[in-house]
C-alpha cells in the first residue's frame, strides 16, 4: 500500500470529525442562528410538502414561502456549515484516492464461450431514441449478432421466446428496465445467458450492474468478450422484476393517462388527489417482520435485493444483486415507517392492486406474494468493465475500509 495512499485515507477519516466538531463549536458559539436555521428548514420542508399536495391559491403561497425559507436557508448555512462542507468534500476526494487502487473489476465470474448465436432486441423507443442515436443495431451486426428491432404493437417476450426457438445462446435487451424485465424472465425460463444494454431512461438495473449508461454500445463487449455471473430476480405473483415494484402513490400515477407525455404535470395534478386532506388512503395492509398489521401506506416499495439509501449522488443504488433478499421500504406520506429486508413478503388487498413494475404500470390480483429468486438469471458483462470512480461515503463498508488502507491493509479483506 502506497504511502500517499495510506495518508488521504488518514485524512479522509479525520475529516467527518473536524466536521462534527466544527459543527458543535459553531452550535454552541452561534446558538440563536443556529436555532433560525433549524426552524427555516423546518418551514421549508413544511411549505414543500403543503405546495405539493395542495391545489391552486394555497400552492402559490405555499411555493412563495419555500422560495422565502430556502433563500434563508442557504444564507445562514453559508454562515454556519462552510467548515462542515467543505470537510465532507475532504472526506469524498480524498477517501476516493485511497480506495482508488481498489477499484476490482465489476466482471467477477466465470469467463464463458462467447456467444455462438447472439440475439440483440432493440426497443428503439426507449431513452428517447439512444439506441438510434448511437447506432447500436450497426454496431451489434458488427460483432455478428442478430437484431430483432421492436415495432408497434409488439409482443417483446414472444420476440424473446422466438428467438430462444430459433437457437439463441445468449440474449440482450436495449432498453428500460421494464424491457429487461421481460426478456430477463425469457433468458431465465430457458437458462441461457443475459445481456443488459443501457438504453433506457434511467438505466437503474444497468447501473446496478455495473455499466456505463455513457456507453451503450461498449456493453455489447458481453457477447463476445464477457464474463458471466449469477443475479437475482424479483418475483410479484407470476411477474419478474430486475428493479422493483412500487404500490401506493406512485403505482396510481404511473397507470394514469398522460403520465409517459408529460410526467411533471401528471405527478402535479394527482398528488393533491392522492396525499391531500381529502386523499383515500390506499388498500394495502401487510405484516412487518416484528408482527406489526399495517394498512392505508401511501408507500411500498419492494426492491429486487436492498437499496444502498446513504450515499450521495447514487442513493437507491444496489451495492449487490446476488443477496437473495428484497428490500422493502415503507412510508407515510413524507414520513418513513419501516425499512427491512425479507426473502418473501406478502401484501393484501380487498381488490385489484394497481403496481409500478420497473416503471411499468400493472394491475394484479391480490394477495400480492413478492418472492426473491436467488441466482436466477445468468447475466454477462464486458470482461474489462470497471465500476465508476467515486467519492466515498459516509457508510460503514467505506469508512472500514478506509480504516484499513490507514493502516496499510488492502481495503477488502
Amino acid at each position: 500500500m502506497s504511502t500517499s495512499r495510506r495518508t488521504a485515507a488518514v485524512v479522509a477519516l479525520a475529516a467527518p470529525l473536524l466536521a462534527v466538531a466544527a459543527g458543535l463549536d459553531q452550535a454552541v458559539r452561534h446558538f440563536g442562528t443556529f436555532v433560525t436555521f433549524v426552524l427555516a428548514v423546518a418551514l421549508v420542508t413544511g411549505a414543500v410538502w403543503y405546495a405539493l399536495t395542495r391545489r391552486g391559491l394555497l400552492r402559490g403561497l405555499a411555493l412563495l414561502v419555500a422560495a422565502t425559507g430556502m433563500l434563508l436557508v442557504v444564507l445562514l448555512g453559508l454562515s454556519l456549515f462552510v467548515t462542515q462542507a467543505a470537510m465532507l468534500v475532504v472526506f469524498a476526494v480524498a477517501g476516493r484516492y485511497a480506495l482508488g487502487e481498489q477499484r476490482a473489476l465489476v466482471a467477477a465470474g466465470h469467463a464463458p464461450r462467447r456467444a455462438e448465436h447472439g440475439v440483440l432486441l432493440i426497443n428503439p423507443r426507449s431513452g428517447d431514441g439512444v439506441a438510434e442515436r448511437t447506432g447500436l443495431a450497426a454496431a451489434a451486426a458488427e460483432r455478428g449478432l442478430e437484431v430483432v428491432t421492436l415495432r408497434p404493437g409488439d409482443d417483446l417476450t414472444a420476440l424473446a421466446e422466438q428467438a430462444v426457438r430459433d437457437g439463441a445462446d445468449v440474449l440482450g435487451m436495449a432498453g428500460g428496465d421494464g424491457s429487461q424485465a421481460l426478456v430477463a424472465a425469457t433468458a431465465m425460463r430457458h437458462g441461457v445467458a443475459f445481456v443488459c444494454v443501457p438504453a433506457g431512461t434511467r438505466n437503474h438495473f444497468a447501473l446496478d450492474l455495473g455499466l456505463n449508461r455513457a456507453d451503450v454500445v461498449g456493453a455489447l463487449d458481453a457477447f463476445t468478450d464477457g464474463v458471466e455471473r449469477a443475479v437475482d430476480l424479483g418475483l410479484v405473483n407470476d411477474h419478474v422484476f430486475v428493479n422493483n415494484a412500487s404500490l401506493g402513490v406512485y403505482a396510481e400515477v404511473v397507470r394514469s393517462k398522460g403520465y409517459r407525455r408529460a410526467k411533471l404535470q401528471t405527478w402535479g395534478r394527482l398528488l393533491p388527489e392522492l396525499l391531500g386532506p381529502a386523499a383515500t388512503p390506499p388498500d394495502l395492509s401487510f405484516d412487518s417482520p416484528d408482527g406489526r398489521a399495517f394498512s392505508g401506506l401511501s408507500l411500498v416499495l419492494v426492491s429486487n435485493n436492498p437499496y444502498d439509501l446513504s450515499r450521495v449522488g447514487r442513493a437507491g443504488g444496489r451495492p449487490r444483486l446476488d443477496t437473495g433478499r428484497l428490500g422493502i421500504i415503507t412510508a407515510q406520506g413524507p414520513r418513513p415507517v419501516g425499512e427491512w429486508t425479507a426473502a418473501a413478503f406478502e401484501v393484501r388487498s380487498g381488490g385489484a392492486v394497481p403496481v409500478g413494475l420497473d416503471g411499468e404500470a400493472l394491475l394484479l390480483t391480490p394477495p400480492l406474494r413478492f418472492t426473491s429468486l436467488p441466482g436466477a438469471l445468468r447475466v454477462r458483462v464486458p470482461r474489462n468493465l470497471l465500476p465508476p470512480e467515486r467519492g466515498a461515503a459516509l457508510t460503514r463498508s467505506d469508512l472500514d475500509a478506509l480504516v484499513r488502507v490507514a493502516s496499510g491493509l488492502p481495503a477488502v479483506g
